[in-house]
Protein backbone atom coordinates (compact mmCIF):
# COMPACT_ATOMS: atom_id res chain seq x y z
CA UNK A 1 0.00 0.00 0.00
CA UNK A 2 1.02 3.57 -0.81
CA UNK A 3 1.22 5.79 2.21
CA UNK A 4 -0.46 8.92 0.55
CA UNK A 5 -3.88 9.31 0.17
CA UNK A 6 -4.44 10.87 -3.66
CA UNK A 7 -6.67 12.77 -6.08
CA UNK A 8 -7.27 14.23 -9.19
CA UNK A 9 -10.18 14.22 -12.07
CA UNK A 10 -10.43 10.83 -13.61
CA UNK A 11 -12.71 12.07 -16.46
CA UNK A 12 -11.60 14.14 -20.00
CA UNK A 13 -11.40 17.80 -19.44
CA UNK A 14 -14.07 20.28 -20.36
CA UNK A 15 -17.65 20.95 -20.30
CA UNK A 16 -19.91 18.03 -19.80
CA UNK A 17 -22.88 15.94 -17.90
CA UNK A 18 -20.27 14.74 -15.16
CA UNK A 19 -16.84 15.01 -13.73
CA UNK A 20 -15.33 12.27 -11.59
CA UNK A 21 -12.92 13.31 -8.86
CA UNK A 22 -11.27 9.80 -7.62
CA UNK A 23 -9.53 9.63 -4.11
CA UNK A 24 -7.33 6.69 -3.51
CA UNK A 25 -5.51 5.51 -0.49
CA UNK A 26 -5.82 4.68 3.44
CA UNK A 27 -7.54 7.99 4.21
CA UNK A 28 -9.92 8.06 1.18
CA UNK A 29 -12.80 7.99 3.47
CA UNK A 30 -11.72 10.56 5.93
CA UNK A 31 -11.01 13.37 2.78
CA UNK A 32 -14.35 12.26 1.51
CA UNK A 33 -15.85 13.03 4.65
CA UNK A 34 -14.58 16.89 4.61
CA UNK A 35 -15.88 17.60 1.06
CA UNK A 36 -19.34 15.57 0.94
CA UNK A 37 -22.09 15.58 3.18
CA UNK A 38 -24.27 13.26 2.86
CA UNK A 39 -28.24 14.29 2.06
CA UNK A 40 -29.34 12.14 4.82
CA UNK A 41 -27.78 13.30 7.44
CA UNK A 42 -28.16 9.86 8.97
CA UNK A 43 -25.46 8.26 6.60
CA UNK A 44 -21.65 8.61 7.52
CA UNK A 45 -19.45 8.38 5.02
CA UNK A 46 -16.49 6.61 7.19
CA UNK A 47 -19.66 4.01 7.99
CA UNK A 48 -20.38 3.57 4.00
CA UNK A 49 -19.91 0.37 2.84
CA UNK A 50 -17.80 -0.30 -0.72
CA UNK A 51 -19.60 -0.72 -3.71
CA UNK A 52 -22.60 1.53 -1.64
CA UNK A 53 -23.24 5.16 -3.41
CA UNK A 54 -24.32 8.47 -1.73
CA UNK A 55 -26.40 11.68 -2.58
CA UNK A 56 -25.41 14.93 -1.42
CA UNK A 57 -23.66 18.10 -1.43
CA UNK A 58 -19.73 19.20 -1.87
CA UNK A 59 -18.37 21.73 -0.02
CA UNK A 60 -15.42 23.78 0.13
CA UNK A 61 -14.82 25.22 3.88
CA UNK A 62 -18.05 24.67 5.04
CA UNK A 63 -19.74 26.42 1.79
CA UNK A 64 -21.70 23.90 -0.38
CA UNK A 65 -20.74 24.57 -3.94
CA UNK A 66 -22.66 21.69 -6.32
CA UNK A 67 -24.32 18.23 -5.67
CA UNK A 68 -23.60 15.20 -6.35
CA UNK A 69 -22.95 11.54 -6.17
CA UNK A 70 -19.77 9.77 -4.01
CA UNK A 71 -19.60 5.62 -4.86
CA UNK A 72 -17.18 3.82 -2.26
CA UNK A 73 -14.94 0.38 -2.97
CA UNK A 74 -13.34 -0.98 0.43
CA UNK A 75 -10.02 -2.56 -0.25
CA UNK A 76 -9.06 -4.65 -1.51
CA UNK A 77 -11.93 -4.88 -3.67
CA UNK A 78 -10.93 -0.93 -5.78
CA UNK A 79 -9.42 -0.27 -9.29
CA UNK A 80 -6.31 0.02 -6.97
CA UNK A 81 -6.46 -2.62 -4.42
CA UNK A 82 -7.01 1.09 -1.91
CA UNK A 83 -9.41 2.32 -0.44
CA UNK A 84 -11.29 4.23 -3.22
CA UNK A 85 -14.21 7.33 -3.23
CA UNK A 86 -15.34 8.35 -6.54
CA UNK A 87 -16.97 11.76 -6.71
CA UNK A 88 -19.06 12.82 -9.07
CA UNK A 89 -19.85 16.36 -9.39
CA UNK A 90 -21.17 18.40 -12.26
CA UNK A 91 -19.03 18.47 -15.59
CA UNK A 92 -16.78 21.51 -16.30
CA UNK A 93 -13.73 22.89 -15.41
CA UNK A 94 -14.28 25.26 -12.98
CA UNK A 95 -16.27 22.19 -10.32
CA UNK A 96 -14.10 19.84 -11.19
CA UNK A 97 -10.92 22.07 -10.62
CA UNK A 98 -12.92 23.53 -7.11
CA UNK A 99 -13.69 19.84 -5.78
CA UNK A 100 -9.87 18.61 -6.38
CA UNK A 101 -8.60 22.07 -4.80
CA UNK A 102 -11.21 21.22 -1.67
CA UNK A 103 -9.55 17.66 -1.53
CA UNK A 104 -6.69 18.71 -1.16
CA UNK A 105 -7.00 20.71 1.09
CA UNK A 106 -8.57 18.35 3.32
CA UNK A 107 -5.45 16.32 2.82
CA UNK A 108 -4.75 14.65 -0.01
CA UNK A 109 -1.90 14.56 -2.27
CA UNK A 110 -2.21 15.17 -6.25
CA UNK A 111 -2.20 12.35 -8.00
CA UNK A 112 0.88 11.68 -10.69
CA UNK A 113 0.24 10.74 -14.64
CA UNK A 114 -0.84 7.00 -13.79
CA UNK A 115 -0.22 6.73 -10.02
CA UNK A 116 -3.94 4.80 -10.06
CA UNK A 117 -3.22 1.94 -12.41
CA UNK A 118 0.72 2.59 -10.70
CA UNK A 119 -0.71 1.55 -7.65
CA UNK A 120 -3.20 -0.96 -9.14
CA UNK A 121 0.45 -2.69 -10.58
CA UNK A 122 2.01 -2.43 -7.05
CA UNK A 123 -0.99 -3.99 -5.10
CA UNK A 124 -1.01 -7.02 -7.63
CA UNK A 125 -4.59 -5.68 -8.81
CA UNK A 126 -2.83 -5.90 -12.71
CA UNK A 127 0.03 -7.27 -14.33
CA UNK A 128 2.24 -4.98 -15.97
CA UNK A 129 1.14 -6.14 -19.49
CA UNK A 130 -2.74 -5.19 -17.90
CA UNK A 131 -1.56 -1.78 -17.17
CA UNK A 132 -0.07 -1.54 -20.55
CA UNK A 133 -3.32 -2.12 -21.85
CA UNK A 134 -5.58 0.43 -19.88
CA UNK A 135 -3.52 3.29 -22.14
CA UNK A 136 -3.74 1.84 -25.33
CA UNK A 137 -7.79 1.56 -24.28
CA UNK A 138 -8.07 4.66 -23.09
CA UNK A 139 -6.04 5.87 -26.55
CA UNK A 140 -8.09 3.42 -28.83
CA UNK A 141 -9.87 5.31 -31.35
CA UNK A 142 -10.93 2.43 -33.52
CA UNK A 143 -12.99 -1.05 -32.72
CA UNK A 144 -10.50 -3.54 -33.05
CA UNK A 145 -7.59 -2.23 -31.59
CA UNK A 146 -10.39 -1.41 -28.41
CA UNK A 147 -10.91 -4.93 -28.59
CA UNK A 148 -7.06 -5.88 -28.61
CA UNK A 149 -6.11 -3.40 -25.90
CA UNK A 150 -9.22 -5.04 -24.18
CA UNK A 151 -8.01 -8.33 -24.73
CA UNK A 152 -4.61 -7.79 -23.20
CA UNK A 153 -6.23 -6.15 -20.14
CA UNK A 154 -8.26 -9.52 -19.79
CA UNK A 155 -4.79 -10.75 -19.28
CA UNK A 156 -4.96 -12.47 -22.81
CA UNK A 157 -1.29 -11.77 -23.36
CA UNK A 158 -0.31 -12.95 -19.88
CA UNK A 159 -1.89 -16.22 -19.97
CA UNK A 160 -0.03 -16.89 -22.99
CA UNK A 161 3.38 -16.05 -22.28
CA UNK A 162 2.40 -17.49 -18.47
CA UNK A 163 2.08 -20.94 -20.54
CA UNK A 164 4.92 -20.33 -22.69
CA UNK A 165 6.78 -19.90 -19.60
CA UNK A 166 5.63 -23.39 -17.42
CA UNK A 167 6.36 -25.08 -20.70
CA UNK A 168 10.16 -23.71 -20.43
CA UNK A 169 10.28 -24.61 -16.70
CA UNK A 170 9.12 -27.68 -16.76
CA UNK A 171 12.02 -28.26 -19.57
CA UNK A 172 14.47 -26.23 -17.27
CA UNK A 173 14.20 -28.41 -14.40
CA UNK A 174 14.50 -31.51 -16.08
CA UNK A 175 17.61 -30.09 -17.69
CA UNK A 176 18.82 -28.17 -14.07
CA UNK A 177 18.49 -31.95 -12.59
CA UNK A 178 20.37 -33.88 -15.79
CA UNK A 179 23.35 -31.58 -15.43
CA UNK A 180 23.39 -30.18 -11.57
CA UNK A 181 23.10 -33.91 -10.69
CA UNK A 182 24.34 -36.58 -12.49
CA UNK A 183 24.82 -38.69 -9.14
CA UNK A 184 21.31 -38.82 -9.44
CA UNK A 185 21.08 -40.96 -12.23
CA UNK A 186 18.02 -38.74 -13.88
CA UNK A 187 16.87 -40.26 -16.86
CA UNK A 188 18.13 -37.87 -19.99
CA UNK A 189 15.84 -35.85 -21.96
CA UNK A 190 14.11 -37.58 -25.04
CA UNK A 191 15.51 -35.54 -28.33
CA UNK A 192 12.34 -35.42 -29.76
CA UNK A 193 10.58 -34.04 -26.57
CA UNK A 194 12.84 -31.30 -25.98
CA UNK A 195 12.36 -30.08 -29.69
CA UNK A 196 8.52 -30.34 -29.67
CA UNK A 197 8.66 -28.35 -26.59
CA UNK A 198 11.22 -25.45 -27.59
CA UNK A 199 9.94 -25.60 -31.28
CA UNK A 200 5.76 -25.19 -30.26
CA UNK A 201 7.38 -22.23 -28.05
CA UNK A 202 9.31 -20.70 -31.01
CA UNK A 203 6.12 -21.03 -32.69
CA UNK A 204 3.92 -19.02 -30.36
CA UNK A 205 6.67 -16.41 -29.71
CA UNK A 206 7.18 -15.80 -33.58
CA UNK A 207 3.10 -15.46 -34.50
CA UNK A 208 3.10 -12.69 -31.73
CA UNK A 209 6.01 -10.94 -33.01
CA UNK A 210 4.52 -11.60 -36.95
CA UNK A 211 1.12 -9.79 -35.59
CA UNK A 212 2.85 -6.94 -34.18
CA UNK A 213 2.81 -4.61 -36.83
CA UNK A 214 -0.79 -4.99 -37.78
CA UNK A 215 -2.06 -4.81 -34.18
CA UNK A 216 0.30 -1.55 -33.72
CA UNK A 217 -1.58 -0.16 -36.61
CA UNK A 218 -4.66 -0.75 -34.91
CA UNK A 219 -3.85 0.81 -31.79
CA UNK A 220 -1.69 3.91 -33.01
CA UNK A 221 -2.77 4.49 -36.45
CA UNK A 222 -0.28 5.23 -39.33
CA UNK A 223 1.24 7.75 -41.11
CA UNK A 224 -0.12 7.88 -44.50
CA UNK A 225 1.81 9.84 -47.19
CA UNK A 226 -0.37 11.02 -49.94
CA UNK A 227 1.46 11.50 -53.55
CA UNK A 228 1.47 12.09 -57.17
CA UNK A 229 1.61 14.71 -59.77
CA UNK A 230 0.39 18.00 -59.71
CA UNK A 231 -3.50 17.60 -60.31
CA UNK A 232 -3.09 14.03 -60.16
CA UNK A 233 -5.84 14.32 -57.55
CA UNK A 234 -4.48 14.10 -54.47
CA UNK A 235 -5.87 17.18 -52.64
CA UNK A 236 -9.50 15.59 -53.74
CA UNK A 237 -8.58 11.94 -52.33
CA UNK A 238 -7.96 14.04 -49.10
CA UNK A 239 -11.35 15.56 -48.87
CA UNK A 240 -12.93 11.84 -49.80
CA UNK A 241 -11.37 10.02 -46.79
CA UNK A 242 -11.60 13.25 -44.80
CA UNK A 243 -15.48 13.09 -45.32
CA UNK A 244 -15.46 17.26 -45.84
CA UNK A 245 -13.18 20.01 -47.69
CA UNK A 246 -9.61 19.84 -45.75
CA UNK A 247 -7.99 20.74 -49.16
CA UNK A 248 -8.53 23.44 -51.81
CA UNK A 249 -8.94 21.57 -54.89
CA UNK A 250 -8.31 23.69 -58.74
CA UNK A 251 -7.67 22.52 -61.78
CA UNK A 252 -4.69 24.97 -61.68
CA UNK A 253 -1.02 23.00 -61.26
CA UNK A 254 0.96 23.51 -57.84
CA UNK A 255 -2.23 24.19 -55.67
CA UNK A 256 -0.83 22.53 -52.56
CA UNK A 257 2.80 24.00 -51.84
CA UNK A 258 3.34 22.69 -48.35
CA UNK A 259 2.14 19.38 -46.53
CA UNK A 260 -1.46 19.57 -45.47
CA UNK A 261 -1.86 17.06 -42.63
CA UNK A 262 -5.48 15.69 -41.28
CA UNK A 263 -6.32 12.48 -39.26
CA UNK A 264 -8.82 10.68 -40.42
CA UNK A 265 -10.74 7.06 -39.19
CA UNK A 266 -10.87 4.41 -42.77
CA UNK A 267 -12.37 1.08 -41.16
CA UNK A 268 -10.73 0.47 -38.09
CA UNK A 269 -7.82 2.28 -38.78
CA UNK A 270 -6.72 6.00 -37.82
CA UNK A 271 -4.87 7.61 -41.14
CA UNK A 272 -2.83 10.27 -39.97
CA UNK A 273 -2.43 12.30 -43.81
CA UNK A 274 -0.22 14.33 -45.00
CA UNK A 275 -1.28 15.49 -48.47
CA UNK A 276 1.81 16.67 -50.13
CA UNK A 277 2.80 18.78 -53.13
CA UNK A 278 2.84 17.77 -56.54
CA UNK A 279 5.88 16.42 -57.98
CA UNK A 280 7.18 17.89 -60.62
CA UNK A 281 10.43 19.61 -62.36
CA UNK A 282 10.24 23.51 -60.85
CA UNK A 283 11.95 26.61 -60.88
CA UNK A 284 9.18 28.37 -58.39
CA UNK A 285 11.79 28.44 -55.07
CA UNK A 286 8.39 27.66 -52.73
CA UNK A 287 6.64 24.98 -54.75
CA UNK A 288 10.43 23.17 -54.64
CA UNK A 289 10.55 23.39 -50.85
CA UNK A 290 7.01 22.04 -51.12
CA UNK A 291 8.43 19.01 -53.37
CA UNK A 292 11.03 18.55 -51.03
CA UNK A 293 8.98 18.33 -48.41
CA UNK A 294 7.16 15.45 -50.45
CA UNK A 295 9.74 13.55 -50.96
CA UNK A 296 10.52 13.39 -47.41
CA UNK A 297 7.47 12.49 -45.87
CA UNK A 298 7.06 9.56 -48.91
CA UNK A 299 10.24 8.48 -46.99
CA UNK A 300 8.69 8.44 -43.61
CA UNK A 301 5.44 7.45 -44.13
CA UNK A 302 4.19 4.12 -42.55
CA UNK A 303 1.81 3.88 -45.77
CA UNK A 304 1.76 5.35 -49.14
CA UNK A 305 -0.89 6.51 -51.77
CA UNK A 306 0.50 7.32 -54.78
CA UNK A 307 -1.92 9.09 -57.03
CA UNK A 308 -2.03 8.38 -61.07
CA UNK A 309 -4.31 10.60 -63.29
CA UNK A 310 -5.50 7.97 -65.14
CA UNK A 311 -6.93 10.06 -68.28
CA UNK A 312 -3.11 10.56 -69.11
CA UNK A 313 -0.35 8.22 -70.35
CA UNK A 314 2.34 7.98 -67.36
CA UNK A 315 4.90 10.65 -67.57
CA UNK A 316 8.42 10.74 -66.44
CA UNK A 317 7.60 11.81 -63.42
CA UNK A 318 5.06 8.99 -62.59
CA UNK A 319 7.62 6.58 -63.46
CA UNK A 320 10.15 8.28 -61.04
CA UNK A 321 7.75 7.96 -58.17
CA UNK A 322 6.63 4.40 -58.81
CA UNK A 323 10.21 3.32 -58.64
CA UNK A 324 10.69 5.34 -55.14
CA UNK A 325 7.80 2.95 -54.06
CA UNK A 326 9.85 0.13 -54.82
CA UNK A 327 9.81 -1.81 -51.26
CA UNK A 328 7.47 0.03 -49.51
CA UNK A 329 4.06 -0.20 -48.52
CA UNK A 330 2.80 1.67 -51.16
CA UNK A 331 -0.69 1.39 -52.88
CA UNK A 332 -1.24 2.89 -56.74
CA UNK A 333 -4.63 4.74 -57.39
CA UNK A 334 -5.37 5.27 -60.82
CA UNK A 335 -7.50 8.14 -60.71
CA UNK A 336 -10.05 9.40 -62.53
CA UNK A 337 -12.13 6.29 -63.51
CA UNK A 338 -14.98 7.90 -65.01
CA UNK A 339 -12.67 9.30 -67.86
CA UNK A 340 -11.30 7.85 -70.77
CA UNK A 341 -8.31 5.51 -69.59
CA UNK A 342 -5.08 6.24 -71.19
CA UNK A 343 -2.78 5.32 -68.15
CA UNK A 344 -1.10 1.71 -68.99
CA UNK A 345 -1.24 0.86 -65.30
CA UNK A 346 1.08 -2.53 -65.98
CA UNK A 347 4.00 0.06 -66.01
CA UNK A 348 4.08 0.73 -63.02
CA UNK A 349 2.67 -2.62 -61.19
CA UNK A 350 5.90 -4.01 -60.49
CA UNK A 351 6.48 -1.22 -57.88
CA UNK A 352 3.18 -1.47 -55.80
CA UNK A 353 1.36 -4.15 -53.62
CA UNK A 354 -1.72 -3.69 -55.33
CA UNK A 355 -2.83 -0.74 -58.31
CA UNK A 356 -6.52 0.29 -58.26
CA UNK A 357 -8.78 1.90 -60.53
CA UNK A 358 -10.16 4.46 -58.79
CA UNK A 359 -12.26 8.18 -58.86
CA UNK A 360 -11.66 10.32 -56.15
CA UNK A 361 -14.86 11.76 -56.23
CA UNK A 362 -16.69 9.04 -55.98
CA UNK A 363 -17.98 7.98 -52.45
CA UNK A 364 -17.39 4.48 -53.38
CA UNK A 365 -13.88 4.66 -54.13
CA UNK A 366 -13.68 5.41 -49.65
CA UNK A 367 -14.69 1.62 -49.49
CA UNK A 368 -12.41 0.11 -51.99
CA UNK A 369 -9.24 1.69 -50.57
CA UNK A 370 -10.31 0.89 -46.99
CA UNK A 371 -10.28 -2.37 -47.91
CA UNK A 372 -7.08 -2.57 -49.78
CA UNK A 373 -5.39 -0.84 -46.69
CA UNK A 374 -6.55 -3.39 -44.75
CA UNK A 375 -5.09 -6.13 -46.98
CA UNK A 376 -1.93 -4.68 -47.48
CA UNK A 377 -1.26 -3.78 -43.41
CA UNK A 378 -2.36 -6.83 -42.56
CA UNK A 379 -4.95 -5.75 -39.94
CA UNK A 380 -8.30 -7.68 -41.81
CA UNK A 381 -6.41 -10.64 -40.19
CA UNK A 382 -6.21 -9.46 -37.01
CA UNK A 383 -8.26 -11.09 -34.15
CA UNK A 384 -8.74 -8.55 -32.03
CA UNK A 385 -9.82 -10.76 -28.64
CA UNK A 386 -6.26 -12.87 -29.05
CA UNK A 387 -3.30 -11.77 -27.34
CA UNK A 388 -0.93 -9.74 -28.91
CA UNK A 389 2.00 -7.41 -28.41
CA UNK A 390 2.01 -3.77 -27.57
CA UNK A 391 4.69 -1.28 -27.59
CA UNK A 392 8.38 -1.69 -28.20
CA UNK A 393 9.74 -3.10 -24.75
CA UNK A 394 6.88 -5.76 -25.28
CA UNK A 395 8.21 -6.66 -28.30
CA UNK A 396 12.06 -6.69 -27.64
CA UNK A 397 11.60 -8.74 -25.13
CA UNK A 398 9.41 -11.04 -27.50
CA UNK A 399 12.50 -10.97 -29.53
CA UNK A 400 14.75 -11.84 -27.08
CA UNK A 401 13.03 -14.96 -25.53
CA UNK A 402 12.67 -16.25 -29.47
CA UNK A 403 16.16 -16.11 -30.28
CA UNK A 404 16.92 -17.36 -27.16
CA UNK A 405 14.47 -20.52 -27.99
CA UNK A 406 16.27 -20.71 -31.18
CA UNK A 407 19.47 -20.91 -29.96
CA UNK A 408 18.53 -23.96 -27.81
CA UNK A 409 17.02 -25.85 -31.03
CA UNK A 410 20.52 -24.89 -32.87
CA UNK A 411 22.86 -25.85 -29.56
CA UNK A 412 20.65 -29.43 -29.94
CA UNK A 413 20.58 -29.96 -33.29
CA UNK A 414 24.39 -28.77 -33.23
CA UNK A 415 25.54 -31.39 -30.48
CA UNK A 416 26.42 -28.44 -28.17
CA UNK A 417 25.14 -30.09 -25.30
CA UNK A 418 22.46 -29.84 -22.97
CA UNK A 419 24.44 -27.31 -20.88
CA UNK A 420 23.99 -25.23 -24.01
CA UNK A 421 20.99 -25.58 -24.12
CA UNK A 422 20.11 -24.79 -20.69
CA UNK A 423 21.71 -21.62 -20.70
CA UNK A 424 19.70 -20.75 -23.70
CA UNK A 425 16.24 -21.42 -21.96
CA UNK A 426 17.43 -19.67 -18.95
CA UNK A 427 17.73 -16.31 -20.95
CA UNK A 428 14.57 -17.11 -22.76
CA UNK A 429 13.01 -17.42 -19.35
CA UNK A 430 14.33 -14.27 -18.08
CA UNK A 431 13.08 -12.53 -21.20
CA UNK A 432 9.71 -13.70 -21.02
CA UNK A 433 9.65 -12.76 -17.19
CA UNK A 434 10.77 -9.19 -18.42
CA UNK A 435 7.95 -8.95 -20.94
CA UNK A 436 5.03 -9.82 -17.99
CA UNK A 437 6.92 -7.69 -15.49
CA UNK A 438 8.24 -9.69 -13.31
CA UNK A 439 11.69 -9.20 -13.36
CA UNK A 440 10.64 -5.38 -14.21
CA UNK A 441 13.12 -2.65 -12.47
CA UNK A 442 12.17 0.47 -11.79
CA UNK A 443 13.71 2.30 -14.48
CA UNK A 444 11.20 0.01 -16.69
CA UNK A 445 8.28 0.93 -14.41
CA UNK A 446 8.89 4.78 -14.94
CA UNK A 447 8.78 3.96 -18.43
CA UNK A 448 5.59 2.15 -18.74
CA UNK A 449 3.99 4.48 -16.51
CA UNK A 450 5.14 8.03 -17.61
CA UNK A 451 2.69 7.06 -21.19
CA UNK A 452 -0.31 7.94 -18.69
CA UNK A 453 -2.69 10.99 -18.18
CA UNK A 454 -3.37 12.10 -15.01
CA UNK A 455 -6.23 10.64 -13.31
CA UNK A 456 -5.56 7.11 -14.33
Amino acid sequence: MQEATIAAIATAPGAGGIAVVRLSGAESYTVAARVFHPANPAKKVEEAKGYTALFGHFVDREEAFDEGVALFFRAPHSYTGEDVVELSCHGGNAVARRLVEACLAAGAQPAAPGEYTRRAFLNGKLGLTQAEAVMDLISADGRQGAALANAALGGALAKKINAQKAQLTALQAHLAAWVDFPEEDVPELDPAHLRTVLGAVREELDGLIRSYDAGAVLREGVDCAIVGRPNAGKSTLLNLLAGFDRAIVTPVAGTTRDVVEQAVQLGDIRLNLFDTAGLRETEDAIEAEGIRRSWKKLEEAGLILAVFDGSEPPSREDLALAQRCAGRPAIALVNKEDKPARFDAERIAPYFAMVLPVCCREEGSRKVIAAAVARLLGTGSIDPHAASLSGQRQLSAALRARDAVAGALDAAAGGFGLDAVSVCVDDALDALCDLTGENASEAVIEQVFERFCVGK
